[in-house]
């Protein structure tokens, strides 16, 4: 069975609404809801369980209201909490096996494709895990105290993003090996993987799917 884990959980304290940046407008919906149907609409996937701040549950379920196959939950306090409430919840709901896999995705990617989704889930079918990547354009750096301490050579860098596919039971297990100064470092799931010595595939993102951060991500 395939999953698919919606990470709603922040609010969005960069992007400064009254609300979560997931739930603001994007045209005539909202981000959440032009992310999540997108999910929808992928055959292969049985359920999209959102993990959303508890304070706004009720008004996530609303926005998704006209969806079939949409679970809304409360998530955690840190992005890989939140996915593992998720997952916690899929195996209470539906059970998990050995074979279950879990795509998780950013709310707030709303221009995530069916392509980028079903690449993801036949890379992590093929290797066990898998990220979206693109390469990197620009120079990048590694600074300390203000000033340069390295400079990556650009051929080997890649900007990461979401969907990321990952075998659902492994995931929780390699997550709950992490130390707290461990868990405190992670930015999402892959390096859970990557911290653990577990391999985890790369395939073609697409430099569209964005992430909204700030406000001026919606122009």
């Amino acid at each position: 069975m395939i999953y698919a884990i919606i990470a709603a959980g922040g609010i969005g304290a960069r992007f400064g609404a009254d609300k979560p940046k997931q739930l603001v407008g994007l045209g005539s919906e909202s981000i959440l809801t032009r992310t999540v149907k997108v999910f929808e609409k992928i055959d292969k996937i049985e359920k999209t369980v959102v993990a959303c701040p508890e304070k706004w549950l009720k008004e996530c379920r609303a926005q998704l209201a006209g969806l079939k196959k949409v679970c809304v939950i409360s998530g955690g306090e840190t992005r890989n909490e939140t996915i593992m409430r998720g997952i916690d919840f899929i195996e209470e709901s539906f059970g998990l096996d050995e074979k279950t896999l879990v795509v998780t995705h950013d709310a707030v990617r709303p221009y995530v494709t069916e392509r980028l989704i079903l690449d993801s889930i036949d890379a992590a079918e093929r290797y066990g895990a898998s990220v979206a990547a693109v390469e990197a354009v620009d120079t990048l750096i590694e600074c300390e105290n203000g000033f340069i301490e390295n400079i990556p050579d650009r051929k080997k860098m890649f900007h990461v993003q979401t969907p990321q596919t990952f075998g659902a039971l492994k995931l929780r297990r390699l997550y709950d090996d992490l130390t707290d100064e461990e868990k405190d470092s992670l930015t999402d799931c892959s390096k859970i993987f990557i911290l653990r010595g577990e391999k985890v595939a790369v395939f073609k993102g697409d430099r569209a799917n964005i992430k909204i951060t700030y406000r001026e991500d919606i122009q």
